[in-house]
């Protein structure tokens, strides 16, 4: 996906650095070998690596997916532990040897904690430019929405992911749309039924990533992929106007949110640079739900 233009457009060029484990050099190597026989046009070069330092020398984007698997069965704080050496280490490196201006996307979880991890162990790298990924929350919410109605997924658009990428995210439609030969037109009054948009729904969202766990023996990857594609993307390239996407990012205090804590807010960007949407009023009941994301958080942080 990144090689052939998705995440930063089809005039992009890149050299792609590659790290895994000692243990995975043999496979990394096959992988290099595979992206040098693509023939890519804006593949200019592959570089694969076990070694840290020599994988984030120079980098301007870092996209995080090493971590401690979660497997079938466990929770994020059963992996968290084993995540603080891994992302301490990685932002050292970082901290060191990549670009002044690296954009930084952490996938792995529980994503939350490893970007603010990340965050205090590599201070030179602005704050704003650690983000971790919840836009997979987000297109798996566009995705059971236009299921829903039997439509396509790029007709709905401003649903929000509040909070953490976990079971305690709150996925939020008050403010979605959809496009209809009418116009834009609200989810909620289009789907017409509360009860699963207040219960099912949300549950659906929450629970996706065990679900497919359950399923697969594995972790989402495809769409984890694209996810983390469509993240990058948006951030550099920008939105569209009027449509918000869902990031976790470093809260300026918006909506009561606890300033430093990386929490998922409703973005739009331009020029490269995201800003936190002020517009989204929030209901009593959506306010109950949102903050127990940050409790949630807040008991990771301090672990």
């Amino acid at each position: 996906m990144i090689a052939r233009g998705l995440m930063l457009g089809p005039d992009q060029p890149i050299i792609l650095h590659m790290l895994d484990v000692p243990s995975a050099a043999d496979a990394l190597n096959g992988v290099k070998m595979e992206l040098v026989d693509a023939a890519l046009p804006l593949l200019k070069g592959v570089i694969a690596t076990t070694d840290l330092v020599e994988a984030c020398t120079g980098v301007n984007i870092a996209i995080m997916l090493g971590g401690f698997p979660r497997k079938e069965g466990m929770e994020r704080k059963e992996v968290m532990s084993k995540n603080v050496a891994i992302y301490k280490d990685q932002a050292s490196a970082l901290e060191q040897c990549a670009a002044k201006n690296c954009k930084v996307l952490v996938v792995a979880n529980p994503a939350n904690t490893n970007a603010l991890i990340l965050k205090e162990f590599a201070p030179s790298i602005p704050a704003k430019n650690i983000t971790c990924l919840t836009r997979l929350d987000h297109n798996r919410a566009l995705g059971q929405i236009a299921e829903r109605l039997n439509m396509h997924a790029s007709e709905v658009k401003n649903v929000i992911i509040w909070g953490n990428h976990s079971s305690t995210q709150y996925p939020d439609i008050n403010h979605a749309t959809v496009i209809t030969q009418e116009g834009e037109k609200s989810v909620r009054e289009i789907i017409a039924d509360d009860k699963w948009l207040n219960g099912e729904f949300i549950t659906i969202i929450r629970q996706r990533g065990a679900a497919i766990i359950r399923a697969r023996k594995l972790s989402s990857a495809l769409s984890a992929a694209s996810a983390a594609c469509d993240h990058m993307h948006d951030w550099l390239l920008g939105t569209p106007k009027g449509t918000w996407v869902s990031m976790g990012v470093c809260s300026d205090g918006s909506y009561g949110i606890p300033p430093g804590l990386i929490y998922s807010f409703p973005v739009s960007c331009e020029k490269g640079e995201w800003s936190i949407v002020q517009a989204c009023a929030i209901s009593h009941s959506d306010y109950l739900l949102d903050f127990r994301c940050p409790r949630s958080l807040v008991v990771e942080d301090s672990q």
